[in-house]
Parts: structure tokens; sequence; C-alpha cells
């Protein structure tokens, strides 16, 4: 009963954003698509361990400007700046691989997948290679975007130097609770920061030379000897030490001694009830329970459906 529920409230939400999600939306018209999205993106994880936390990054970033329509995956033009071109947006990867998985589709079923669904079912496929079982369940049926602008993507992904009440209201913007910010803050389990997003942090957070005093000054330290100077916008650092390459609950275990990476990982622990939260995904099966629930309803934000948008025939341009 409670699987039910939780099915069809999935499935109210997907319809209050947009249109119709559904399990198995490809069932008849390209029986095989699922399975193509998941064996080339098995055997490109299988030969690079990183491609997960930029899969999920790349579903999140698309999903918070204009919906989850595929409008990350555009070029920019000469007369338009697309979303790619945004400072947030400049270190996502796995582009080819999504180019290579829409044109195995258009060889299988022209005209049908849409490059939106196979981002969504990328992020999952990707963090699921791990455990080798789906990890949440896709819904599928959305249409892709003709529109991208690296403007929109400024204004709509939350920030990393935001603090709770700016993140709160970034995910209300999107329908999403206290509860979606937190549990999907835990994606931040696998990947990696590039240091000029948290180094005000370790060397002049009020403008006075000094460090965040909520950061974890022993992991404060580990960090200024890797990241040199408030100039360094290259050198990278694992979100979760010594285990950003697995996907678990160990990201709230690290936030909970102080040592979130950035600003808005920190801001969690500010407000009571996101701390309260936080407490409560250290438990592994909380955890994932929660945030598979959590990525299906940020899965089915502002979709396009029904004859609304597109079907691209390639990710990177519209038709």
């Amino acid at each position: 009963m409670k699987t039910i529920l939780i099915f069809f409230l999935i499935s109210l939400v997907a319809v209050c954003n947009g249109g119709e999600l559904k399990k198995n939306f490809y069932e008849e018209t390209c029986p095989d698509a699922e399975y193509i999205v998941q064996s080339i993106i098995w055997k490109n994880v299988a030969r690079n361990s990183t491609l997960p936390a930029k899969f999920l990054r790349m579903h999140f970033h698309d999903c918070f400007v204009r919906g989850c329509d595929g409008s990350v995956l555009i070029d920019s033009t000469a007369g338009n700046s697309a979303e790619k071109a945004a400072i947030p947006n400049l270190s996502l990867g796995g582009f080819d691989v999504i180019d290579d998985i829409k044109t195995q589709l258009e060889k299988k079923c022209p005209g049908v997948v849409s490059c939106a669904d196979i981002v969504a079912l990328a992020a999952r496929d990707s963090v699921s290679f791990q455990d080798k079982k789906p990890l949440w369940e896709v819904l599928t049926g959305r249409r892709d975007g003709r529109i991208s602008r690296a403007s929109e993507a400024l204004s709509n992904i939350p920030s990393p130097f935001f603090n709770f009440s700016a993140l709160k209201q970034s995910f209300a913007n999107k329908g999403l609770t206290v509860q979606d910010l937190v549990v999907l803050s835990g994606g931040h389990t696998i990947g990696v920061g590039h240091c000029n997003f948290f180094s005000n942090r370790l060397y002049n957070f009020t403008g006075k030379g000094d460090a965040d005093p909520s950061l974890n000054p022993s992991y404060a330290a580990f960090l200024r000897t890797k990241c040199r100077s408030l100039a360094d916008n290259t050198t990278i650092v694992e979100m979760d030490p010594g285990s950003s390459l697995s996907f678990d609950a160990d990201y709230f275990k690290i936030l909970k001694q102080n040592k979130g990476l950035f600003q808005s990982d920190a801001a969690l622990l500010t407000n009571k009830g996101s701390s309260n939260i936080v407490d409560e995904l250290v438990d592994p099966d909380k955890f994932f329970t929660e945030f598979a629930q959590s990525m299906q309803r940020m899965g089915a934000v502002g979709v396009l459906t029904g004859n609304s948008g597109e079907i691209r025939k390639k990710c990177n341009v519209v038709n």
C-alpha cells in the first residue's frame, strides 16, 4: 500500500509540473530505449569512474533551468550564449556520451526518444552502476526544449556560496521542499569541487583575510595544502574525502563533522529543520529511500510533454 501511495504521489507531481511522465513510456515506440541508454552508460562508467557525478550534476543543472528539458545540452550560437556557457556549467562533462547514446537511439528509433529523457536516465544509470541495479525509478515522456540561455542558468542554479535562506528559496522556486534540498545535497557524496568555489572559506571569508569559523580547522588546514590561494581556479578537491567515487551516505557524516566543502553544504546545519534531516540521513537506508523520491520529484520539474517542445535529432542543436 505504501509503495502504491508513493507511486501515486510521484505521478501526481509529474502531472502537476507540466504533463504526464510515466514508467516505460517508450515500451511500444522504442522498447530497447532504456536498455540502450544503460548499456552505453555502464560501458563508459566502467572506463571512467568520474562520470556518475558528472551525469548527476548535468541532470540537476538541466532541471533547474526551464525544467528537465535537455536545454543544458544545446550549444551556443553566434546569436545566443547557451546554458553550457554559464559559469556553473563550464565544468560539466559527459556530453560526448550523451551524443553517442542519441546517435544509437536515432538509428534504432528515429525521432522518438528525447534528449531530456536521456539525461534523466543517464544520471540514474551511471550512479546505479556501482550496485548494478536501479537506485531510483525514472518516469519518462519528457520532450526537449528549444531555448537555452546562459543568463537563465546563472539566475536559477543554486550557488555554492548560498546561505540556507537562499537555498530554500531556490528549491521552493522549483516546487521542491527543504527535505528535497537536504536529500539532493547528498549528491555531493560523489564528485569534486574546484578551489575557487570554496577557497574564500579558507582565506577571506568576511573580507578580512580570515577563515570560515564553521569549517573544521583540521580540514581547513588540509584544504589549504590543496588550494594555495584565492586565485586558484584549476585545482580540484574531493567533495567527500576518501569516498568521492562511492555513492553512499558518507556526505552527511562528514557534514556533521563540519567538513562540508561548500558554504552551501555548511548552510544545511544552520537551520534546525534541515540539520535534523541531516541527522536522519546518516542512515544509508534512509538516505537511499529519500534520494530516490527526491530525484523523481526533481526529474518532474517543469517537464514538457505531449505536443510541447520537440524531439531533437541531435542533442546539441534544436531541430
